[in-house]
């Protein structure tokens, strides 16, 4: 590397550098009222990791500052750190600490964000795993991954049958009260000093899980990171400190963790529910006057579909951020949540290894919807063809790789991404246009080849959505003796719809190229997908 370039590198992280700070400035996370405070809370960060870290600042700064809001009630910060404390402490005492591998199989309640702050006190490692799994996936992942202790709401006890009996067990939460052979946190903690305990030689860190929408999901490390990382949310998110964030995403998802995470380091107060409601998300938003709605796109969906009776029962002035990721954001649900709303949507791609890509703002929509907007500081997204070779050209679809501050290291089996120019690929495939907004085109590994001719089922499947008589579509390659492949379209109609075959390919042939006009339709009352909202293609066929 010549001098020059060493230098324009250098110069590049700087000028990255004081823009990252700027951002977290303008969001109220700098700078801290004392140099002192500034310092120990660098230092909890570094001693704790993210989330446990971020959550003692908060309680230093504010005792009485609510923390979150679930089922139960509120609790502050405060008492976020004592019983945490008090949490990790029992399970010290029960042989676990650094090396350790704790589970987590919980819905969005106190019980899991305890379990994720007790954990980083202890330097053990929390793998959160997803709601909606079954018992094989269960077992697998649990047993690749080593887990040490799990940590369960009751009703998923019936997923633990296959899992080591020499695994630790604890329930997060419980249904009835009372009477149970395995230790209850809430017990446990009622029982133990709360005292803070010596600080472990380095934070656990997370371990999230891949959507596993086929086969078994693969565990993507999520090591301490540098607080700068924030910056790459906040730079086109504006999230600020004080406010309340209203959390429908699941926190076993990237998606809902992040935010999480951030809306504490910002001194948020966090209102969740252990199962998602459109009605009662709207009824939060309201009473809690939560400025931010962090959400799945098939839950928005079920919110704008709710009767207009419903949403104008409730006050949701209050919101700025709509915070949509973990799945395709279709033009017609954006704009409809956009009309409802007012302009808040704010569209986030990324993915489990990637994390952060980029955020496409209200005003980014307005101008292209469907888009997934721009890189935010500290993040890099270029396009590259089958051979490597980078694509520059608008409009061109290309293989979408991503370079992040918050980018995983690799799989815990030791597989990795592709690289190219030190950028991971995200596995889509994508294009921008001639404003640089970038638009996904689709999964590498979903496209349908037929004829001769490439088609990615995500515009087909935007297009028919758009119809006011249609709730959702997906669109698979099924073998063709003479196509290779043809089309076959899933939809669901709404209810009284008179919608047939014929009409659905009808209205595709007045719209798109002859090539992407589905063959089969198929009607279905709903589709198959996961706890995050993505469509289960493999449940197609």
């Amino acid at each position: 590397m010549s001098v020059a370039e060493l230098a324009g590198q250098v110069s590049g992280k700087l000028t990255e550098t004081v823009r990252s700070v700027e951002v977290m400035r303008r969001a109220g996370l700098v700078p801290f009222p004392r140099l002192d405070e500034g310092l120990r809370s660098l230092v909890a960060i570094r001693k704790y990791g993210p989330f446990a870290g971020a959550n003692h600042i908060a309680a230093r700064r504010d005792s009485a500052a609510v923390g979150i809001v679930d089922d139960l009630g509120p609790l502050t910060f405060k008492q976020l750190d004592d019983q945490s404390n008090a949490l990790a402490r029992a399970w010290s005492q029960r042989g676990l600490g650094p090396g350790s591998v704790i589970a987590a199989l919980c819905r969005d309640h106190r019980g899991l964000v305890l379990t994720m702050a007790a954990s980083g006190k202890l330097g053990a490692r929390l793998l959160l795993m997803n709601t909606g799994f079954a018992k094989p996936q269960f077992a697998d992942v649990a047993k690749r991954e080593g887990v040490t202790a799990l940590v369960y709401d009751q009703e998923f006890t019936g997923l633990l049958d296959a899992i080591d009996e020499n695994v630790d067990r604890y329930l997060a939460w419980v249904d009835e009260p009372g009477g149970h052979e395995i230790p209850v946190l809430a017990e446990i903690i009622a029982s133990t000093d709360d005292r803070p305990l010596p600080a472990p030689a380095k934070p656990g860190g997370f371990v999230l899980l891949t959507s596993g929408t086929t086969g078994t999901p693969k565990g993507a490390p999520r090591p301490h990171t540098s607080a700068l990382a924030s910056a790459q949310f906040l730079d086109r998110i504006p999230l600020r400190s004080g406010e309340a964030t209203f959390m429908g995403a699941p926190l076993f998802h990237g998606t809902g963790l992040s935010q999480f995470i951030l809306s504490f380091a910002l001194g948020c107060t966090v209102v969740m529910r252990r199962k998602f409601d459109p009605e009662a998300t709207l009824k939060g938003v309201a009473t809690h006057r939560c400025t931010a709605l962090v959400l799945v796109p098939t839950m928005l969906q079920r919110i704008v579909d709710l009767p207009k009776e419903v949403r104008d029962r409730y006050d949701t002035s209050c919101l700025r951020i709509i915070f949509v990721a973990g799945s395709a954001l279709s033009p017609d649900l954006g704009n409809r949540a956009n009309e409802e709303f007012g302009d808040v949507v704010h569209n986030l791609y990324g993915s489990t290894e990637v994390a952060v890509a980029t955020v496409a703002t209200p005003e980014d929509w307005k101008r292209a919807p469907g888009t997934v907007g721009r890189a935010p500081v500290g993040c890099r997204v270029a396009l590259y063809d089958e051979h490597g070779n980078k694509i520059t050209e608008p409009h061109v679809t290309g293989r979408v790789f991503v370079g992040s501050g918050l980018s995983f290291g690799g799989y815990t089996d030791g597989r990795n991404k592709e690289i190219i120019d030190g950028l991971l690929s995200s596995g889509d495939v994508g294009h921008f246009d001639e404003d640089g907004l970038l638009f996904i085109d689709g999964r590498d590994d979903e496209m349908i080849v037929s004829g001769g001719e490439n088609v990615f089922p995500i515009e087909v499947e935007n297009l028919l959505v758009e119809r006011e008589d249609v709730l959702e579509a997906a669109v698979i390659g099924v073998e063709d003796a003479d196509f290779g492949e043809r089309l076959k379209a899933f939809v669901v109609r709404t209810e009284g719809s008179t919608l047939d075959e014929d009409g659905v390919r009808e209205y595709v042939k007045a719209n798109l190229a002859r090539y992407k006009v589905p063959r089969d339709v198929e009607f279905l009352d709903e589709l198959p997908r996961n706890a995050t909202g993505k469509v289960l293609r493999n449940k197609l066929s």
